[in-house]
């Protein structure tokens, strides 16, 4: 965790080396088929060219002028980026060299500064079961960094549950204007368990993270009716972090788990080959429970891993999303 500024700064700087890298123009050109302006707008007026398309002719200019002329548009390029990422307490967590925190900020450099190179805005709200910050879109390299510096930043307080819905509410009613939207979350219900040496989470959240201590329920209908209504108006992609732990406990013997969002203790019997077989079947069938959610409401997912590179995974994304055109 960067328990102090120079710590903190130096993650950051590492993740802007590491992101920088990854981007090349490649990945910047299909950022630019995949996410197209809202339209176009007026540019200018010329003259008249034999071969030009009659019914862009300006009558007004050429009344004035007795030559005639037609106008000009350009695509209105400009998009806005929102990044909302989750800082709950399960996301601090990591069984390999990071955290799901640290690969959620590496993702939304990696994203932002592909937005930045195309003179695209970005903007983050970080939130748990609440809104921890807001910042508002802008435009500028300096802006990813300070985006990424809020995300690890706020892995020292990571705690709370996770309120997808609270989010989506607070989406709406602060982005107006249609925007590309990142939702970078773990998915986690508030009662999913990670140990205290550490181990893992485990259960995903009905997304609105409302379970009971036995696991996930399924995702509320409240919350597939929000997820539709905001994907309607902005273009939502949801990004679900994980960590292969997450789906498997250690044999140890007696173990005291502790919700990594609740804070609640349990003692689990880690050498029970029956208790391990059933903890990876619960966790395998509640990752497929949230793919087949996503499917089911047509939004379009990156799915991104603390054990495995990202690139690739992005690289689908915008290919797949530009096929779709």
């Amino acid at each position: 965790m960067a328990t102090d500024v120079k710590e903190l700064m130096a993650k950051v700087g590492k993740i802007r080396i590491l992101t920088n890298r990854l981007i090349d123009d490649q990945l910047a050109g299909d950022y630019h088929s995949t996410f197209k302006g809202q339209g176009v707008e007026f540019d200018e007026v010329r003259p008249y060219i034999a071969g030009d398309d009659v019914r862009t002719i300006d009558w007004n200019v050429t009344a004035r002028t007795g030559v005639p002329y037609i106008k000009r548009y350009s695509e209105e390029r400009e998009l806005t980026i929102l990044f909302l990422v989750d800082v709950s307490g399960s996301q601090s967590y990591g069984s390999r060299s990071r955290s799901k925190m640290e690969l959620a900020a590496e993702v939304t450099a990696l994203l932002a500064l592909t937005a930045i190179r195309n003179q695209d805005k970005i903007g983050l709200v970080l939130f748990s079961d609440k809104i921890v910050k807001y910042i508002p879109p802008r435009k500028g390299r300096d802006s990813v960094m300070r985006l990424v510096r809020e995300v690890l930043a706020a892995e020292d307080e990571a705690k709370g549950g996770t309120d997808v819905e609270g989010v989506l509410k607070f989406l709406n009613g602060v982005q107006k204007r249609r925007a590309v939207v990142f939702l970078v979350s773990d998915f986690l219900a508030s009662t999913a368990p990670s140990t205290k040496h550490p181990a893992p989470s485990t259960s995903v959240a009905s997304p609105r993270a409302g379970t009971s201590a036995e696991g996930a329920q399924a995702p509320s209908t409240s919350f597939e009716r929000l997820l539709r209504a905001t994907a309607r108006h902005h273009d939502m992609i949801c990004v679900p972090v994980s960590d292969p732990a997450e789906g498997e406990l250690p044999d140890v013997g007696l173990v005291e788990l502790e919700d990594s969002e609740t804070g609640e203790l349990m003692l689990v019997d880690t050498s029970s080959a029956k208790v391990r077989k059933a903890f990876a079947a619960k966790a395998e069938s509640d990752r497929e429970e949230l793919t087949k959610f996503f499917r089911k409401t047509g939004i379009d997912t990156l799915d991104i891993a603390t054990d495995k590179p990202y690139i690739d995974g992005v690289r689908a994304l915008f290919k797949r999303r530009a096929r779709k055109r």
